[in-house]
């Protein structure tokens, strides 16, 4: 017990000396030793990376000795250390040793081995996938200095995923698709992952407990297709009601997701009690203080499915379910996790703005938490202040951050690449934040980026005077696109400097394809300085007319006062692709190489859509049959050269999102509802919900 208590100590002193600010409060120093004990065992964790490599790199299993180190070893920071193993004769064909504070650390590692000494390339599959033939043979891996190379995390977190990823993403994976993401995310170093799924299963628990029955729930839960806007609030019933077997199936798959997390080391985030009730709660409880919320831009202002319910926080009942819900999870997954995420004004505004109307929410909200687990950390999205910002001034902000206790709080910056609140909020007032990337919104796949800004902005953020900077965030909508973006941000939470992205990016067209290829070198540095350059602060939904319902008037298309999104000249993208396409001999069997052509094709061919459909509609407004004639054509060849352009390459195909919804169907009444949803947001779901362009993203797949 004494050596236990000598060494939390030391952690604790080395925590105060390393993160001086924010991070370095009693309650997160706390927070950190809690988590830290709540790791399985070093032999988990290296079996679970080891399972990684086993699973990117099978040849090279004995190549590289994967092993625990403690932070004491690390500087009392969590790190990653990289060393020539030590051969003893012929007894071990160990090369490299990856060496690391947890199983996240170990493999972050392993990546950073892989990119910076055999030229490799990690991305999602559906973005080109991996590059690892520049890997050489066992037996033959690049040494590293002799001293080894340590690299720590400059953050203790790294955040990943937004409450809506799953809807535009990931609601029809299954495990062995989970599986490849989080080997993804533990390779990008992400160890703070969002954890939504199966909650459903969880809240039919709670609420029966409460008297509600299977009809209350029905009208309560989204259908599959819709759960992430259901669990916000923002409708009810929508594609219902959930059928006995997505609800068993999608409790057992969150178990395995949480099951893989833990062995690997990280902290998984799981959801907590908003407030956001059934109808029928008020009839079980008719002197509750249950309020109806407006309507959220949905179906017409139905109310079969719009204007939820709330139940205030100030509410003694909403103490009893919070507290409930967080005990079941902790009963059916274990001893897991203390940071929770809570979001119960997201895009919906509190009844009154009064500030101590609201501090008392923050802090009802709070206890609910702290009363089912006593060391529970609130994590809050930020996005109402940046969505709402003429509710939420300096008052407000600060009458809702203050009223939980410093440390218990963290705030993700969700939209902190474009409009960080952090600058214009002193650091959050003091209170704990994620610097956070969200890049994408409705899972559109525009390429799109603002790369000097990702690998500037976090390291001003958290060397800023009285910082109270905790993390790094990727808080997309949707994934799998614009893999450039997510690698560079994902490296930053190992960033100590500003990284100059002209001679980063060279490196990454080299690693994505293989070696060095001036042409291709090229079209990436011109790529850096236009697609990846947008600095006119738009929030970019995809708004080029080719992925639009038809229209003569201009307005009736376009869904924000940007229509066809330009930040670049489309010449200059023309001359990147050129310069790819020149280099199509020696790269043209690489997957990823195939992506980025038919990436950058269809970028191109989008914004020319947008060109000639402005010379359509004025020769129309002026009766030039003609012109109107001629341009109507060229754009018709166009969208057909677009369909065969995205056929030819399975990463944009409708097909691979299809046959995933189709196989977690089993039952003909589950299979009805999966097809319903799925039809419903490939067609329809952009104008139902006009804030959303989730359209876009599988329009574009599908051409």
């Amino acid at each position: 017990m004494a050596n236990f208590r000598a060494r939390a100590f030391t952690i604790l002193w080395l925590l105060f000396l390393i993160f001086p600010n924010s991070d370095s409060h009693p309650n997160l120093d706390s927070l950190h030793l809690s988590l830290h004990a709540l790791r399985p065992s070093p032999a988990t964790q290296i079996s679970a990376a080891e399972g990684v490599l086993s699973r990117i790199l099978p040849n090279h299993t004995s190549s590289f000795d994967l092993r625990i180190i403690s932070q004491e070893e690390c500087d009392g920071k969590a790190c990653f250390i990289i060393s020539n193993a030590e051969v003893k004769g012929d007894t071990t064909s160990h090369e490299i040793q990856v060496s690391g504070s947890s199983g996240v650390e170990i493999l972050s590692g392993l990546h950073w081995y892989l990119k910076y000494w055999c030229g490799g390339h990690i991305s999602w599959r559906k973005t080109g996938g991996m590059q690892l033939g520049s890997v050489p043979k066992p037996g033959e891996l690049p040494r590293v200095d002799p001293s080894g190379v340590k690299v720590h995390r400059v953050v203790p977190w790294s955040y990943y995923q937004n409450v809506v990823t799953v809807s535009y993403s990931s609601v029809w994976w299954d495990w062995k698709r989970w599986k490849e993401e989080i080997d993804w995310m533990a390779l990008q170093g992400i160890n703070l992952p969002l954890a939504f799924t199966g909650q459903e299963a969880i809240w039919q628990k709670v609420f029966k407990r409460f008297n509600l029955t299977d009809a209350d729930l029905g009208e309560f839960f989204g259908g599959p297709a819709f759960l992430a806007w259901a669990r916000m609030g923002n409708l009810h019933g929508w594609g219902g009601p959930l059928t006995q077997e997505w609800l068993d199936s999608q409790l057992d798959l969150q178990r395995e997701i949480l099951s893989y997390m833990h062995q690997l080391g990280m902290t998984p985030v799981l959801p907590a009690f908003s407030g956001n009730v059934p109808s029928s709660l008020k009839r079980i409880f008719p002197s509750a203080n249950i309020s109806q919320l407006g309507n959220w831009n949905t179906v017409s202002g139905d109310e079969r499915w719009c204007c939820t319910y709330l139940l205030d926080p100030n509410d003694e009942l909403f103490v009893e379910i919070g507290k409930m819900f967080i005990e079941q999870q902790i009963e059916e997954f274990g001893d897991i996790t203390h940071i929770y995420n809570c979001d119960t004004f997201n895009e919906n505004e509190p009844p009154t703005s009064d500030p101590s109307y609201i501090a008392s929410l923050g802090t009802a909200v709070y206890k609910a938490m702290q009363a089912g687990d006593h060391q529970a950390v609130w994590l809050m999205q930020g996005w109402l202040f940046s969505s709402d910002s003429s509710f939420w001034q300096p008052p407000q902000m600060q009458a809702l951050l203050h009223a939980v206790p410093l440390g218990k709080l963290i705030i993700l910056d969700l939209f902190a690449d474009v409009k960080p609140i952090w600058k214009n909020s002193n650091n959050f007032y003091g209170v704990p934040f994620i610097w956070c990337m969200l890049h994408n919104f409705g899972g559109n796949i525009e390429m799109y980026g603002i790369l000097d800004t990702i690998a500037s902005e976090p390291v001003e953020a958290r060397i800023t005077p009285n910082s109270s900077m905790v993390g790094m965030g990727m808080c997309m909508e949707g994934i799998e696109q614009n893999p450039v973006v997510y690698e560079l941000m994902a490296e930053m939470a190992f960033q100590s400097e500003k990284i100059a992205v002209e001679e980063w990016i060279k490196m990454y067209s080299s690693r994505r394809y293989g070696g060095p290829n001036v042409r291709a070198i090229r079209a990436w540095q011109r790529l850096h300085k236009t697609i990846y350059n947008c600095q006119d602060k738009i929030a970019n939904h995809n708004t080029d007319i080719i992925v639009k319902f038809p229209d003569l008037n201009a307005s009736e298309i376009v869904i924000t006062s940007v229509p066809g999104h330009q930040w670049y000249s489309n010449e200059d993208a023309i001359v990147a692709l050129d310069d790819l396409l020149q280099a199509s001999k020696s790269l043209e069997n690489l997957p990823t190489y195939r992506y980025d052509v038919a990436d950058l094709t269809r970028q191109v061919l989008a914004k020319i859509s947008n060109h000639l459909y402005n010379k359509i509609l004025s020769a129309y407004q002026n009766a030039d049959d003609k012109t109107l004639k001629k341009e109507s054509s060229v754009l018709l060849e166009l969208v057909a050269d677009l369909d065969n352009l995205l056929a030819s390459n399975e990463c944009f195909l409708l097909g691979t999102w299809l046959e995933s919804a189709k196989a977690l169907a089993v039952s003909d009444e589950l299979r009805a509802k999966v097809k319903y949803g799925f039809n419903y947001i490939v067609k329809y779901w952009e104008t139902a919900l006009i804030a959303t362009s989730g359209f876009n993203w599988f329009i574009q797949c599908h051409f």
